[in-house]
């Protein structure tokens, strides 16, 4: 026998895995790329103000972050950014152009010397921000999305592909910034120009359809002195989205599209005496398969598959999960690498035989991930998963799929309460949270996650929902949530929470939800509107449907509730039935929530509203708002708070005893 287990109460267990270690260990390593024969990628600080730094693997094997502490790498176009950054090497020397967040201008940046701004600052709304760059050293120019500001109100904006000169012209300059093409759609991604350079290819979309449902695919010409002729859509619709585009080594467009219900990879412009596909002519389903090949872009320049020189293709690809593989277009045969990882992001690049991306799986954090394509052998090369404590800690969580209302299927993640050193008394059964993710168009990846080990190593099970709505199960699975928002999750999520205590698995009496942004909507909606949860952590929510759509939110998902919901000048009913503050009055459960105070896309008004209706209803809650967050907590001081706030609030209401945990208040108090 080993050492002695101890018989604790359910959420007493003592755990070594704290706050502060979760919130350590916070975000993860994005936007991986080649500069020369280097690796280069962003990962998080969260112990310097949450900054994204810019971290540089030389050839030897040696890493450093190679800007100092006050810049952090990170854009804000549709709020969401994306890649903030490229490079290339000239002259032996990296030359670098980045986003600053602070200033959302682009700068140039090459080793030994200081970054230098390459664009002006605008004093009009949220000025000029900048996304998915890439270099045309050739011009002198940097080639990205524009993002403008025209007023002050949130969807005064326009997006166009743009060219920014490389020798700072434009730094004081406004007009010396080159567009490529008018303004002919309110949403665009970084053009990619051909090998050849003849053509620029990207992606566009306009309001009111977010990119998951259409997109189109826009090519142009290219002229001698880099301006382009007029673009033309290729591919593409309202109802079919296409995720992702690239040039193949030998010329032909690669994209990743949705039309067959699932989003696969293409190629149009077969090489000379290729076939014509059933897609029309010279347009060809690489690997048709019922999985995944692309995902909803919430930042622009999300990559999930990349092509080589060989003409092999790298791909991030699953259904419900992701892996990384190298698809031969030719033969249509796709052969995963091997290790443990068991998720992989949509960040990916390749450079001769190399291809890096970003993995993680149940026991493993992000980490930078190399395979080579020649040997097919892949190892981590960077951000280098580290167990802070004995994995024996660490969740065993199970894939299961639950039966909802209808006879729907329905995919969680369970993560069981575990510790090496404890179990429960004979009969008693554990309390579970049920995680709501935030998107909604999005999902739970099935990873390490110490905030949930947090929970699960003290006695509490974590049940993750990928409720109906959730991407990696087809584009039928994700449109269940159609103008459902409210419902669809809401049930889903009860349905798990319900299943697991009618077999045993969890305490009826004991059952929470939480959730973050989408997710905390989810999460008030199921006070409101079930009587499933004893309590609930509401994390950074939307609560009142009709004014987040009427101006309280930012462009990007201005328009998103017309397909969540209906559009609210035929709907305006249901806008009021489905939102939580027209229903404060339902909630009789206690709460937490959490919100900062910089949230530009779920605000904090919408919470003010919540707890002015709550006036006078003697319902335990506690608000906590944080200065200098935004929409996601970046700082590790916020996430410490707020994991322990949480913990405290469950540990009230189900009486649990957790040890040295700060006692969250709460008003009215509970009654012991």
């Amino acid at each position: 026998m080993g050492e002695s287990v101890q018989i604790l109460p359910y959420g007493s267990w003592p755990s070594p895995i704290d706050a502060a270690l979760a919130a350590a260990h916070d975000g993860r390593p994005e936007f991986v790329d080649f500069v020369g024969d280097e690796v280069w990628w962003t990962e998080p600080r969260p112990a310097e103000g949450g900054r994204r730094a810019l971290v540089r693997r030389r050839t030897d094997g040696t890493q450093e972050s190679v800007l100092s502490g006050q810049w952090n790498v990170r854009s804000r176009v549709i709020e969401y950014g994306g890649r903030p950054w490229t490079g290339v090497v000239r002259e032996g020397a990296p030359l670098v152009v980045f986003v600053n967040f602070a200033d959302q201008r682009l700068y140039r940046y090459e080793p030994g010397g200081e970054p230098q701004p390459l664009t002006p600052v605008s004093p009009v709304g949220g000025g000029l921000r900048w996304a998915d760059p890439q270099l045309r050293p050739e011009l002198g120019e940097v080639w990205c999305v524009l993002e403008e500001f025209t007023g002050d109100g949130a969807t005064d904006v326009r997006r166009v592909p743009a060219a920014v000169p490389l020798d700072g012209s434009a730094a004081e300059d406004r007009s010396a910034v080159r567009e490529l093409t008018g303004e002919r759609h309110r949403f665009v991604t970084g053009p990619r120009l051909s090998p050849d350079g003849q053509r620029a290819a990207w992606l566009a979309w306009d309001h009111p359809r977010m990119p998951w449902d259409g997109t189109e695919l826009v090519l142009a010409q290219v002229g001698a002195d880099g301006r382009l002729g007029a673009p033309r859509t290729v591919a593409g619709g309202p109802e079919e989205s296409i995720a992702q585009v690239e040039w193949a080594a030998d010329g032909s467009l690669l994209y990743a599209s949705d039309r067959s219900g699932w989003w696969n990879l293409y190629r149009d412009g077969e090489p000379v005496g290729g076939p014509d596909g059933p897609d029309g002519p010279g347009s060809r389903a690489l690997c048709p398969r019922e999985e995944e090949f692309g995902g909803p872009l919430w930042k622009l320049g999300q990559r999930w598959f990349a092509p080589l020189d060989s003409g092999l293709i790298a791909v991030v690809h699953g259904r419900g999960a992701t892996a990384l593989g190298i698809l031969d277009p030719e033969t249509g045969e796709l052969v995963d690498a091997a290790g443990p990882w068991t998720e992989f992001e949509p960040t990916l690049a390749a450079h001769g035989e190399r291809v890096v991306a970003v993995g993680a799986s149940p026991r493993s954090a992000y980490e930078v991930v190399e395979l080579n394509t020649r040997t097919g052998r892949a190892r981590v090369i960077g951000a280098a998963h580290d167990d802070p404590v004995d994995p024996a800690y660490y969740p065993e969580p199970q894939i299961r799929t639950f039966t909802g209302p209808d006879g729907r299927e329905i995919h969680a993640h369970i993560y069981p309460p575990h510790n090496p050193g404890c179990v429960a008394p004979g009969g008693e059964l554990p309390p579970y949270v049920v995680w709501a993710h935030g998107g909604p168009t999005s999902r739970a990846p099935l990873v390490l996650d110490l905030e949930i080990a947090y929970f699960t190593s003290r006695g509490i099970g974590v049940a993750e929902v990928n409720y109906g709505g959730s991407t990696g199960h087809g584009r039928d699975y994700r449109n269940r949530l159609r103008e459902q928002w409210g419902v669809v999750d809401v049930e889903d999520c009860a349905a798990v929470a319900l299943a697991l205590a009618e077999e045993g698995t969890a305490d009826r009496a004991r059952l929470a939800v939480r959730g973050g942004s989408a997710g905390g909507w989810t999460a008030a909606a199921s006070l409101t509107a079930t009587d499933v949860y004893a309590c609930g952590t509401i994390i950074y929510p939307i609560l009142d449907l009709a004014t987040w759509a009427s101006g309280e939110t930012h462009d990007f998902e201005s328009r998103y509730l017309e397909t969540l919901v209906g559009p609210l000048a035929e709907v305006p009913a249901r806008y009021a039935e489905r939102s939580p503050t027209q229903h404060a009055d339902r909630i009789t459960v206690p709460f937490l929530l959490l919100q900062g105070l910089d949230d530009v896309i779920c605000p904090p008004v919408q919470c003010e509203r919540f707890l002015a209706r709550l006036n006078g209803l003697r319902v335990p809650h506690a608000y906590l708002a944080f200065e200098g967050e935004g929409h996601g907590f970046r700082r590790a001081d916020t996430m410490i708070r707020a994991l322990e706030a949480e913990l405290s609030l469950y540990a009230q209401v189900f009486g649990l005893e957790p040890a040295g945990i700060p006692t969250l208040e709460l008003t009215p108090e509970t009654a012991q």
